[in-house]
């Protein structure tokens, strides 16, 4: 029971951090870093051909936390589409955060729309 304690306390921990981190974001600033999402993300309707067709996710109007939750999970491995992962690497925590607050607070038009 102490272990699932831990565990749950641990998940809320890291739900505060991210949520904390999406809020630190500048929407000025993310708009300047968004040269990269724009090469599929801003094409209306894209579909990706690698690793599979599928379509490209809009960005605009989507949580900053949960922005920052899949960029980070893009980095370290934990979602694996090659093309995301390799952008997400050279991101940092704070790009992310300037990121995901432009995205979520403009309903920009992008892909998947």
């Amino acid at each position: 029971m102490k272990m699932m304690n831990a565990i749950v306390a641990g998940a809320a921990l890291l739900v505060l951090a991210v949520s904390a981190l999406a809020a630190d974001g500048d929407a000025a600033a993310g708009k300047q870093k968004t040269a990269l999402c724009e090469g599929c993300h801003g094409i209306p309707g894209y579909k990706t051909a690698y690793p599979a067709v599928y379509p490209v996710p809009k960005l605009g109007g989507q949580h900053a936390s949960y922005l920052v939750k899949a960029l980070q999970a893009y980095k370290s491995g934990e979602r694996s589409h090659p093309t995301m992962r390799a952008i997400a690497a050279g991101l940092t925590d704070k790009d992310m955060a300037d990121l995901a607050a432009y995205y979520a607070a403009s309903d920009v038009k992008t892909a998947g729309k």
